[in-house]
């Protein structure tokens, strides 16, 4: 191609969102990706033994992430996950249990209540404590759509936030707890209330819809990844893979992007890598005008995520997913959803699992299958036939209190944009905050 307008760096879904809005604009975009595939921490691998691509971890979405599906339909992949028309989850209490929360097709909050007022799972004290969140979700939902202030303390945690709302155990044990963990992949007693609560804010909008629960029916980087790279190519950018790169500066303004010892110019330079990945993109320009973002940066905390795959002889959930609340493992997923009929294949899945991160995979696999006996009965150790774990330390961006503030999209350098879930966008470190961040960057990049 000729100079590109602008480089996008990294190939992510913040990158590939960024350089998609670019390029629908008329953009002439180029993306160098640094590893060997595309779509950073949403992507897969093949395990040759069985031949399948296998997640480098789970991802669930939600009707409420708008610019993701947005971006999805953008590059053909709208009908890639398979949504629910709204709430509903099965889950596995520790005695075997099986219930199952369904909203009805009310009109929010009423289709909440209705779905707790039929779940089993619940005492009639626990759906008298869910009442107490209607003052609290109407204001995050205020928030959310009118830009006022967020109904949690300073520094106050997610346990804080429920316990000061009056929510039982079982409550949260059952709902509260899984939702944020999903969301915010850090335990509840460790994360600060406000992303969660502005996540709450958007999933009990005035639209059903919003709360509803997706799953990729594809492995993740034939979702978010190829798609996107198939898409750029029919607009006229190109994707580098095994590009590393390095932003180099003319003053107060972006010089040229080195790449394996080639130089790129363009008038804009997108940097979407994560947070750790910052300082090297950055390297050298520790003591100039992008020294503090580079420092803070370098002290972000993380928060990792442990999948354990398990290969069956046989085997079926009663749905593509059921909640495992208060065990290790939090979500136990069929893959046969995403592979077809004829696999028995399981993820299962630990959110802000430091605890669990350094235990040996035999460990790991003995935990995972004891607690998946618990969703399959009668599943034995001789009807395992393949194990793979898949550890990702630097899955998601601490939301402890202490860390550093989200940087804005804009760096003290001109045609210097920032992109990615770790940015501030208000949400935590979700495909939707990086898809956000990406389609800021975009308009800022092409803002007159």
């Amino acid at each position: 191609m000729t100079s590109p307008d602008v480089i996008v760096i990294g190939a992510g879904c913040a990158g590939l969102s960024a350089a998609c809005a670019l390029a629908e604009r008329g953009a002439r975009v180029l993306v160098l990706e640094a590893r060997a595939q595309l779509g950073g921490r949403a992507t897969a691998f093949l395990d040759r033994e069985s031949g399948e691509y296998v997640d480098n971890g789970q991802h669930v979405l939600m009707g409420c992430y708008h610019e993701t599906r947005a971006y999805l339909r953008r590059v053909g992949a709208g009908e890639a996950v398979q949504f629910q028309p709204r709430l509903a989850f099965t889950s596995v209490d520790l005695d075997g249990r099986v219930t199952r929360l369904a909203c009805p097709p009310w009109r929010p909050p009423l289709h909440l209540a209705g779905g707790l007022l039929r779940w089993q799972a619940l005492t009639w004290r626990d759906r008298w404590a869910a009442t107490r969140m209607l003052a609290p979700l109407k204001l995050a939902r205020r928030a959310v759509t009118q830009g006022t202030a967020l109904p949690v303390l300073d520094g106050e945690t997610v346990a804080q936030w429920l316990g000061r709302h009056r929510q039982t155990p079982t409550l949260v044990a059952q709902l509260w707890e899984p939702l944020a963990l999903a969301a915010l992949n850090q335990p509840i007693t460790l994360a600060e209330a406000a992303p969660f609560v502005r996540v709450l804010g958007q999933i009990f909008s005035d639209d059903p819809f919003d709360a509803a629960l997706g799953v990729p029916a594809r492995p993740l980087h034939q979702v978010f990844g190829e798609p996107a790279r198939a898409y750029l190519e029919a607009h006229g950018g190109q994707v580098k893979l095994d590009a590393p790169s390095r932003v180099v500066l003319a003053g107060d303004r972006v010089g040229y992007v080195d790449t394996r010892g080639t130089s790129v110019r363009a008038e804009t330079v997108v940097v979407a890598v994560p947070w750790f990945g910052l300082a090297n993109v950055l390297r050298g320009h520790e003591h100039g005008p992008l020294r503090d973002l580079v420092a803070a940066e370098s002290t972000r905390a993380s928060s990792s995520i442990v999948s354990v795959n398990l290969w069956l002889e046989r085997g079926a959930l009663p749905a593509p997913f059921v909640g495992l609340p208060e065990r290790t493992f939090h979500w136990m997923f069929d893959k046969r959803w995403a592979f077809g009929e004829s696999a028995s294949h399981f993820t299962l899945v630990a959110s802000g699992a430091d605890h669990v991160l350094r235990r040996s995979n035999q460990e790991l696999a003995d935990l995972a299958l004891a607690e998946a006996t618990t969703a399959l009965p009668g599943l034995t150790r001789a009807q395992v036939q393949r194990v793979r774990v898949v550890r990702e330390p630097n899955a998601t961006f601490s939301l402890a209190s202490g860390q550093p503030p989200r940087p804005s999209l804009r760096t003290p350098v001109r045609g210097l944009l920032l992109a990615g879930d770790w940015t501030d966008t208000g949400l935590p470190a979700t495909i939707e905050g990086a898809v956000v961040s990406g389609h800021r960057a975009a308009a800022a990049a092409t803002a007159p």
